[in-house]
């Protein structure tokens, strides 16, 4: 456990990204079966201990000092893992250390009333960043900035292969991962589970402008996009999913491989195909037509089960991209071209309501294409995919073969209201921040985001929050409406569920307006003139 307790640490105060890559590398060469196998599936978010829940462990930390002395620790402190590790007071005498694998095969076979006095044992005997690491290791949620692709690329490292060949069997392999190790160390061959209708990596884009070019009016050369080079199409305001279907066995995964088919039974019931799609998750507008918002996407998301009026009121569906297989026949090393013929044949044969094709759009000009960008036929369109006609179906991100160019981002000056601590690094500093808007001669809060401001000024905005604030309610605190933010934001729509009526799609702070007069930040009325018609 405390070699995973120094991992963990060691990731959280890693900066870079080789340099977190070549600590789990290391890691995972040097740390015995099955504790690295227990450790990847924490990293990769596979790990589910049932047994005990926060709440049983903030009831450990209440039992052993003065809850309100612990609450107020909380606030102070902002994440519960980082606050019982640094209250707990260990009984003298209990200093054994456990192996990780242990924990976690004991917490796997414990009930809810065994769990907290296993790990209040297991508390005692670590250190503060071993039980910092124990109780990260219980909620999940690690927060250490490492994704679950990250830590495959350490295992790609660790046995010198592709990370398309991992990704390829992933789903077929299972917890403690010992063949997959013995494979990468070279003392077997490469896995192959049985797992029927398996899940492909999918092929990615580049921005077509990178971010730090975006006021370059001469950014993209008029030459690179032509007719014969570059089909265009719309890239909705969905889920990106692939869909296999294998025999019997039909599957919808998301671009990182999350098999999400339990929650979507009348789109399988569409998939009347053999073979592998890669295409967009969409949820029909009312009329039968169109597409919904992207919100209404989201109430068919993340459930256990899904009920028939659900269902029905957000019929969900698959707008196809791309063929990657064909019954048996892997058609990723075709041209796009080719695989495009491919689709429009397969769609034809096999398109039902709950699969249909993505349009290409017509390329003619940069000109053109820009106009078309930035004035989508409908709402939930977020600008254009271009992709080389030439180009294989490659996984990964490989340059130069497939762009996105999305519409650009809704602007809108608004106040700071509330701030909140973040979590893992941020919980020492006020990161999340709710602004609002003018309504009346009151501000009104529209929405909430915690990324878009460098390091820099994140302290700035901690450290006016810190000075300003009004009152506290819990972990949140409101503050002096002094600050104006300019917040990006890709789309807007009406809500029941916010007190202004509008929820915001993907808002981030695009700057900070330390010029700006509360006075003078934006309205209402201007963001309900942004609503679609």
């Amino acid at each position: 456990m405390q070699a995973f307790a120094d991992l963990l640490e060691r990731l959280l105060l890693t900066p870079s990204r080789n340099g977190k890559l070549q600590l789990l590398t290391s890691y995972f060469a040097s740390a015995p079966d099955p504790d690295r196998g227990h450790a990847l599936a924490a990293l990769t978010g596979e790990l589910d201990l049932k047994s005990i829940k926060p709440a049983a462990i903030r009831a450990l930390a209440e039992e052993r000092m003065d809850p309100v002395l612990f609450n107020m620790s909380y606030d102070y402190v902002g994440d519960l893992a980082d606050t019982v590790s640094l209250v707990w007071q260990g009984e003298h005498g209990a200093n054994r250390t456990p192996p990780l694998s242990e924990i976690v095969e004991t917490l796997q076979d414990a009930t809810r009333a065994e769990a907290p006095r296993l790990v209040a044992g297991w508390l005692n005997g670590l250190d503060a960043t071993g039980r910092w690491a124990l109780l990260k290791l219980i909620m999940g949620g690690l927060r250490i900035g490492v994704s679950a692709r990250m830590a495959k690329i350490s295992l790609a490292n660790l046995g010198d292969v592709d990370i398309t060949e991992i990704e390829e069997i992933w789903h077929g392999l299972a917890i403690p991962y010992e063949p997959l190790f013995a494979w990468l160390e070279g003392h077997t061959s490469r896995p192959s589970p049985d797992i029927p209708a398996p899940f492909r990596p999918v092929m990615l884009a580049h921005p077509l402008v990178p971010k730090a070019d975006r006021d370059n009016a001469n950014a993209i050369d008029p030459e690179l996009i032509t007719p014969d080079t570059f089909a265009a199409e719309w890239k909705y305001d969905g889920v990106r999913i692939q869909a296999s279907v294998e025999g019997t066995v039909r599957r919808i995964y998301t671009r990182t491989g999350d098999d999400i088919s339990h929650t979507f039974p009348d789109v399988l019931a569409g998939m009347t195909f053999q073979g592998t799609l890669d295409g967009e998750l969409l949820v029909r507008a009312e009329d039968g037509e169109g597409v919904a918002p992207f919100n209404a996407l989201q109430q068919r998301l993340n459930r256990k089960t899904v009920t028939k009026r659900l269902m029905d009121s957000h019929p969900a569906f698959i707008r196809a991209y791309d063929l990657l297989h064909d019954g048996e026949a892997d058609l990723r090393a075709l041209s796009f071209q080719d695989r495009r013929n491919a689709l429009e044949d397969f769609i034809a044969r096999h398109g039902t309501e709950r699969l249909d094709l993505s349009p290409l759009v017509p390329v003619t000009n940069l000109q053109d294409l820009d106009t078309l960008r930035m004035n989508p036929p409908a709402p939930e369109i977020e600008g254009l995919m271009l992709k080389r006609w030439d180009s294989a179906y490659v996984a990964g991100r490989p340059a130069g073969l497939w762009y996105k160019w999305k519409r650009d981002p809704f602007l809108v000056d608004a106040v700071l209201l509330y701030a909140q601590r973040g979590h893992g690094k941020r919980s020492g500093f006020y990161s999340d921040f709710t602004f609002g808007v003018w309504k009346g001669e009151m501000l009104t809060p529209v929405g909430k985001a915690y990324f878009g401001f460098t390091d820099e000024e994140l302290k700035q905005l901690d450290k006016f929050v810190r000075e300003n604030t009004i009152e506290r309610f819990g972990p949140v605190r409101s503050v002096t409406p002094e600050i104006v933010l300019e917040v990006a934001f890709e789309g807007l729509q009406r809500s029941a569920r916010h007190k202004s009526g509008l929820a915001m799609r993907f808002p981030r702070i695009n700057r900070i307006r330390w010029d700006k007069p509360a006075e003078e930040a934006d309205r209402l009325e201007t963001l309900e003139a942004m609503l679609p018609e």
